[in-house]
């Protein structure tokens, strides 16, 4: 199939459409804002529903109702948005649902800017809302990245029964590159016998009870401990990372989403004047890349690892807890909305060398 050139925000709601989103409910901020635009106009071409809520808290919960009827449901936010919506996403993973959540990160805390940020990273990685859950989180760092992961995200969301957030910085959203949908092998799949899809009393098929309210703590205990052992399955069998140029490699960057991408350009750099860096780049940052990183970090060549970020050094947190001191780690980013060039990061690599 042909390659097309495609703005990622619109490209990422095509991905959806072709992965069997029927329902999309969201409302308007920027960057997204392409997300809904597109579907207002593709998902009644469809088949599908598209309707902009009176706001995100109720967006939401019209996600929760599609979800619980086991349709393949999607809303789109970015950072101040999201975080009206960790209400209603604490409320799905209680209930168990699947659904997809993308978020365009723009720079905060507060209203913040419009420029691209990864300051959602604690936000999206560490639950967000109330309650011990977890969203599977992927991290896309190119337009046909972020379309290929949005296949994996409905199925994911469906085979666990949770949530799945596409966690991207604006710049991904609001680049224009070239993308190829192509047929992508749908994994097995579980039926959905809990879905309230209507009851028949004369009929074989139960009642169906969709709920993430226990009075009896017994029962809540029972819920968070299937919770508990499936976010262990999904820690044992999901992890995504790209490892890039560590063989033999001096300095490891750790880095995700279009940062990651910098990096790499900050690497070729670093080559020319005779230092070899490789690159740990997490396409699931829930869960974590945690035994890959540990075994890069492990080689005798390795002498320290800088994360680098668009954020205070949010991921950079998760980094240390699992390189737990084995080697040197640093951070460098700044927050907000500030995006580091390849020569700045390469700059910072060279002189902290010297430094040492």
């Amino acid at each position: 199939m042909a390659k097309k050139l495609m703005k990622g925000c619109e490209a990422i709601a095509e991905a959806a459409i072709q992965a069997g989103c029927r329902f999309f409910f969201g409302y308007p901020i920027t960057p997204q804002n392409d997300i809904p635009e597109y579907m207002s106009a593709r998902m009644p071409k469809v088949g599908g529903c598209f309707l902009q809520a009176e706001s995100e808290v109720a967006a939401i919960n019209m996600v929760y109702g599609a979800a619980a009827a086991g349709a393949r449901v999607m809303t789109s936010s970015s950072s101040p948005g999201v975080s009206l919506k960790q209400e209603g996403i604490s409320y799905i993973a209680g209930a168990e649902l699947p659904c997809v959540i993308c978020n365009m990160m723009r720079g905060g805390p507060g209203l913040g800017s419009i420029q691209p940020s990864q300051g959602d990273y604690f936000q999206a990685t560490k639950g967000g809302g109330h309650g011990d859950y977890h969203l599977i989180v992927l991290a896309p760092s190119s337009v046909q990245e972020a379309v290929d992961l949005m296949h994996n995200a409905f199925d994911l969301a469906d085979i666990y029964r949770t949530p799945v957030m596409l966690l991207a910085d604006g710049i991904i959203g609001q680049m224009m590159e070239p993308v190829e949908f192509h047929e992508h092998e749908m994994r097995e799949l579980p039926e959905k016998p809990w879905a309230v899809t209507g009851y028949d009393p004369k009929g074989s098929r139960k009642r169906a009870v969709v709920n993430s309210l226990y009075i009896e703590v017994d029962e809540l205990q029972e819920m968070n401990d299937r919770l508990q052992a499936r976010y262990k399955d999904i820690q044992q069998n999901e992890v995504m990372v790209e490892k890039y140029n560590v063989e033999g490699a001096e300095v490891i960057l750790c880095a995700y989403g279009t940062v990651a991408r910098i990096c790499k350009s900050a690497i070729a750099l670093c080559a020319d004047k005779g230092v070899k860096v490789g690159l740990v780049r997490p396409i699931t940052v829930w869960p974590f890349p945690e035994k890959e990183l540990r075994e890069v970090m492990a080689q005798d060549s390795v002498k320290r690892e800088i994360t680098v970020e668009i954020s205070a050094g949010q991921m950079h947190e998760d980094v240390r807890l699992v390189i737990n001191g084995a080697k040197p780690t640093e951070f460098y980013g700044k927050p907000g909305s500030y995006t580091p060039t390849a020569e700045e990061i390469a700059e910072y690599i060279l002189k902290t060398r010297e430094a040492k």
